[in-house]
């Protein structure tokens, strides 16, 4: 704006030419994650051995089969979750964007969900706080999953609960799935503002079944 100005006249310097130096620059800090497929097999090694609350070790694998955010998973309700077309409705004030989202259910997290039932079913959150699962009103704490993972030996380098996101990504593309159904799979942002109106069901088939390719590979690579 500045530089216009002396172009245009109007002013004699540039003041922000002043300010150099003087703000740090903004530092991108990328999240831990597994994406090495051989650190992938020990990942979900130790997580089919993990031995602490049944409930934490359903929401490791839910995570790692559904890759969304770990606030969004967390804060999961039974209510956003539909048996029969086996998906998870995730209501736009819960997400990062602020639009709907639809996550297809492979075979393996519906069992996992079905499996949680009778231990959380009574209440709001299918991940609720470990110290309050009789009532089921408070949702897991935003650690519990990271702290799972530093229980099977991950530091805080190498994972995290938001890796997931980065590992299916990551071997999704390696595997050749086309990357318009996984970004859609992983909620990213939509840059025009009419396709976003259509993102909660774009690509829901490709995205089905990607989701299950993916469960099956997971679940080959545990043994």
């Amino acid at each position: 704006m500045f530089r216009y100005g002396i172009a245009s006249g109007v002013c004699d310097r540039d003041p922000a030419a002043d300010l150099g130096g003087a703000l740090a620059p903004v530092v991108v800090k990328h999240r831990a994650a597994i994406i090495d497929p051989r650190q992938v097999k020990d990942l979900v090694r130790a997580m089919s051995a993990f031995s602490g609350s049944a409930v934490v070790k359903a929401a490791l694998w839910f995570s790692a089969y559904t890759f969304q955010r770990p606030g969004e998973i967390r804060a999961a309700a039974w209510v956003e979750v539909d048996f029969e077309a086996n998906l998870w409705r995730i209501p736009d004030a819960r997400m990062k964007e602020r639009e709907p989202h639809l996550v297809p259910l492979s075979r393996q997290a519906v069992e996992i969900l079905q499996g949680l039932k009778p231990l959380t079913g009574h209440g709001g959150y299918i991940f609720p706080s470990i110290r309050n699962t009789a009532r089921g009103d408070r949702p897991m704490s935003e650690n519990t999953i990271t702290a799972a993972l530093r229980r099977l030996g991950f530091g805080h380098n190498e994972m995290c609960a938001h890796g997931f996101r980065g590992m299916a990504s990551t071997i999704l593309n390696e595997q050749g799935w086309p990357p318009d159904v996984i970004e859609r799979a992983l909620a990213h942002a939509e840059g025009n503002s009419v396709r976003a109106a259509y993102n909660s069901a774009r690509w829901l088939p490709q995205r089905r079944e990607m989701f299950q390719w993916w469960a099956d590979w997971l679940d080959r690579e545990r043994g």
